[in-house]
């Protein structure tokens, strides 16, 4: 792999991830002035750190791309079969449907409102 470190597609990625560190860095100092005038609040303060997480991110997840890529590559050459394993069929399950218990010791109040719903319900019936 010597002399393939500099790829114009690595470069692409690094410029992205730069950019973008860059970027939210700059973010992350603007609410820290926002923080630091008499109408700042914590919340500003809280982005400070948030932005520079966000500025990371594409770092990480080109990290993690490798090391899942260098890991499916040592799985092939040690002969791993990467193809999933059919699971057996489950078998169907039906549900009876829930009924209610009827109450008879249904509050008035309830009672009211539920004739309410009833009585507008009937009016949008027709």
């Amino acid at each position: 792999m010597p002399g393939t470190l500099l790829t114009p597609k690595r470069l692409a990625i690094a410029a992205v991830c730069l950019v973008s560190l860059i970027v939210c860095c700059g973010l992350a100092y603007w609410q820290w002035e926002r923080f630091s005038e008499a109408g700042g609040t914590f919340q500003n303060l809280g982005y400070v750190f948030q932005w520079p997480l966000f500025g990371l991110f594409p770092v990480f997840m080109v990290w993690r791309m490798r090391k899942l890529a260098a890991q499916r590559r040592a799985e092939d050459a040690a002969g791993g079969s990467r193809e999933p394993v059919a699971a057996a069929p489950r078998p169907a399950v039906t549900v009876e449907p829930v009924r209610t218990p009827a109450h008879d010791d249904e509050d008035d109040e309830l009672a009211a409102y539920n004739r309410y719903l009833r009585e507008l319900n009937a009016r949008d019936q027709r």
